[in-house]
């Protein structure tokens, strides 16, 4: 690691690079690298599906800068300024595409993270109740008007399927660009860092992936309380005992 003082964040700084970059909270740096391709690297994904931890091998890599969701608060051209030879992991960008278009093009290195659908959706329905993606695509962002009770295995996978075809589409003109999913990650990124041409302590690297970074809680405590929503709203109909209903009134609002 060679981090520059007074920066902190997600991002990763490692090895020294050619020509200057602007870093997220504006202090910049000099590379020296001279046999280093500028390039960009970006990750695009539904989120669940492992790109924390493809984050964390990806600190490995020497020759080229990585990060995980840095520039999430920025607006107009800066949410999108990177360095060159830097990795980016953000799911975030697939409501970027358009503008990553113009931005980067086929210039870019496109890496489709992938993990088997139904395990995503359950993973998000772990967070349903979170701050978060899922939360802004149900609650008004995205599905307008969307029933309280609906099913929420049936959001997350319709939340998979509307991010991975936008993906899908975006990348169905680019030249570099690959797949990569969570259940073959080892082999993966060996390619990935054939593709890009990546310095790595490989051992290193693949080591991350027998770790799991950034896991769902089992059973938070969001689904109880959903679970009790759909209770009272089953009961709300019944003449029920006054006491009986302001306990479960009671038990709904502690959770």
């Amino acid at each position: 690691m060679d981090p520059i003082g007074g920066y902190t964040g997600n991002q990763s700084l490692v090895g020294d690079k050619t020509g200057p970059w602007r870093l997220q909270n504006g202090l910049t740096r000099r590379r020296t690298c001279r046999t280093c391709i500028d390039m960009n690297v970006f990750v695009l994904c539904t989120g669940r599906c492992g790109s924390m931890t493809f984050f964390e091998a990806c600190k490995h890599i020497s020759n080229f800068t990585c990060g995980h969701e840095t520039r999430t608060g920025m607006l107009g051209p800066e949410r999108l300024n990177f360095p060159v030879n830097h990795i980016e992991a953000d799911n975030r960008l697939t409501w970027f595409l358009g503008r990553l278009e113009k931005t980067y093009g086929d210039d870019a290195v496109y890496v489709h993270m992938k993990r088997d659908a139904g395990d995503v959706a359950k993973s998000f329905v772990k967070r349903y109740d979170n701050g978060g993606i899922m939360r802004a695509y149900r609650t008004g962002g995205i599905l307008m008007d969307l029933p309280e009770q609906a099913d929420p295995l049936r959001v997350a996978m319709d939340y998979c399927d509307t991010v991975n075809s936008n993906i899908e589409a975006f990348l169905s003109n680019k030249t570099k660009k690959m797949d990569f999913r969570l259940e073959t990650a080892k082999e993966d990124f060996v390619a990935f860092c054939q593709l890009i041409g990546a310095e790595v302590e490989m051992d290193a690297a693949l080591a991350e992936f027998d770790n799991a970074h950034n896991a769902s809680a089992k059973r938070p405590i969001h689904s109880y309380r959903r679970k009790l929503r759909s209770v009272m709203s089953s009961l709300s109909g019944l003449r029920l005992p006054s006491r009986l209903f302001g306990y479960a009134f009671l038990a709904q609002i502690c959770f």
